[in-house]
């Protein structure tokens, strides 16, 4: 039985969640990397630990606010998004890491360009990469949804008939490396510096790790400048006059820009989330039988 206390702290956080979980968030994460590029501090590790505390604290937070009580009950689909969790982390994320900074700046960047960004204001150089990236970003989403094959690729995350928090790591592992090429490569081959990208990866990663999150978030304003929760449910409607909206990776300026932004506050998200109806991908077949499923001759009749 729960004491008086605990009862108030439950009451107390229920109120907080909703306005203020991603805004603390965002500056935890902000303040995080900025002491330790002043302090010559891990930047990796600056980066990393408050993403892993956000995602933790995200998914103690649906246990305790749900935005919708039928997706907390799995549906088949915890394994799949476990394992796909797991081969991002254990393999593709860091052979990545490691493989596309030292391909592309050792081969293709030219020695002028970090010079070049050497000379702008760090807050300039976040502000035009974040720009860039975003930019790349929301190109590399929208063909996925354009073109049969990709669209193959990217059906694996949108194949979950729920959306929790972990559905952020339900991806092809090929769906994350063009991301991740789309993304990071533009910024290499330009010379970014390393801190700068490791700067946009602080503001972005706490938005991606709450994006799918089964939660009650209230963001207000933020949800015209970032692709929140409540903003990403639409993208992942069954049906593409909803879904085919909200294409950017952590912001929603391009989705502005070029007129895909959809976000409606005090109404109704979309009734059901997951493939397009109609769509013949293989969405309940394990991981594995879904990652080669590609090869199969029927890939390329996928509704779009």
């Amino acid at each position: 039985m729960r004491t008086l206390p605990t009862l108030r702290i439950l009451r107390i956080l229920r109120m907080l969640i909703p306005r203020c979980l991603l805004p603390a968030s965002l500056l935890a994460s902000g303040l995080a990397f900025w002491y330790a590029r002043e302090t010559g501090g891990d930047l990796q590790l600056a980066l990393a630990l408050p993403a892993a505390l956000i995602l933790l604290a995200g998914m103690a937070a649906e246990r305790l606010l749900p935005y919708r009580a039928d997706w907390s009950v799995a549906q088949g689909d915890t394994r799949t998004d476990a394992s796909s969790a797991a081969l991002l982390f254990g393999v593709v994320d860091p052979a990545l890491k490691w493989l596309l900074p030292l391909v592309l700046t050792a081969q293709l960047a030219p020695a002028s360009a970090a010079a070049g960004w050497a000379s702008l204001p760090f807050l300039a150089q976040l502000l035009i990469a974040t720009l860039l990236a975003e930019f790349s970003s929301y190109w590399a989403h929208r063909l996925h949804h354009a073109l049969p094959g990709l669209w193959w690729l990217h059906a694996l995350h949108h194949g979950s008939g729920r959306l929790y928090a972990l559905n952020n790591f339900r991806i092809h592992p090929l769906n994350y490396m063009i991301n991740y090429l789309f993304c990071i490569g533009p910024l290499l081959l330009l010379g970014v510096p390393a801190d700068v990208i490791l700067a946009y990866l602080a503001l972005s990663y706490p938005v991606l790790m709450l994006q799918h999150a089964n939660l009650p978030l209230r963001s207000g304003w933020l949800n015209h400048v970032f692709s929140t929760n409540e903003v990403h449910r639409w993208h992942h409607a069954d049906t593409p006059g909803e879904g085919e909206h909200n294409f950017g990776r952590a912001l929603v300026l391009w989705d502005k820009v070029f007129g895909t932004f959809r976000y409606l506050p005090g109404r109704d998200d979309p009734r059901r989330v997951g493939l397009y109806r109609g769509a013949n991908y293989p969405a309940r077949a394990p991981f594995l039988h879904q990652v080669l499923s590609l090869r199969l001759p029927s890939c390329c009749r996928a509704a779009a």
